[in-house]
């Protein structure tokens, strides 16, 4: 399996998000089940896409999404980008195949190794860690997507409780409900739906959008 490390100038947001989950690697599998909700859900929903493409995660994590994307796609080439190298470890253990998967080490839309276009980018609870630096990915998802490409997104939307958003900012989650709308704007939705956790604790979303 292919690990390229990318040697850029780390930002404050993403030296606290590695140290973050070089604690949370250990325990990660073991208890985000509780509520990182919708992710198989997800899964379940992608479309078919053309013979042998090129799918794109980003915040694989320990691979856990990259496992069943083998599965529905066999014949495709999957890249697993993450900031942490201790949960890419943990990822690299689940891969099956070290010729169909490449995982790397970077922050999306840094400069890094040439990559294809994608027939599929997926982001699992990722892109509200995103910060301020949302737009920018927006923008990389949009250029890094072939024309009638996916875009495949389940994260968090946001909460009515104040001390709640508060304690997810705490945890690195934007809970201002800004990323569903914008992917409804820029994608043409395939799947598009609101969810509740915990009795309205919070909302989180489910989102497949093509680009035109």
């Amino acid at each position: 399996m292919d690990i390229t490390a990318e040697h850029t100038e780390a930002q404050s947001r993403d030296n606290k998000l590695e140290n973050y989950y070089r604690l949370h690697s250990r325990i990660y599998d073991a208890t985000r089940w509780s509520f990182l909700f919708g992710r198989e859900e997800l899964l379940n929903k992608l479309p078919d896409l053309p013979p042998q493409p090129n799918i794109l995660e980003v915040g694989c994590g320990t691979g856990k999404n990259i496992q069943f994307l083998e599965y529905l796609f066999p014949d495709a080439h999957i890249y697993g980008m993450d900031l942490s190298l201790d949960m890419l470890a943990k990822a690299q253990q689940k891969v099956s195949d070290a010729d169909q998967v490449t995982l790397i080490h970077a922050e999306y839309g840094d400069q890094g190794p040439e990559l294809p276009d994608f027939d599929l980018i997926l982001m699992s609870y990722s892109l509200t860690m995103t910060g301020d630096a949302s737009e920018h990915i927006f923008q990389h998802i949009y250029e890094d997507l072939k024309p009638g490409g996916y875009v495949a997104v389940v994260d968090f939307n946001t909460s009515p409780f104040k001390w709640f958003r508060k304690w997810m900012s705490m945890n690195h989650v934007n809970l201002d409900g800004h990323l569903h709308p914008l992917l409804q704007k820029y994608y043409r939705p395939v799947n598009n739906e609101i969810k509740t956790a915990y009795l309205g604790l919070w909302t989180y979303f489910l989102f497949v959008g093509q680009r035109g």
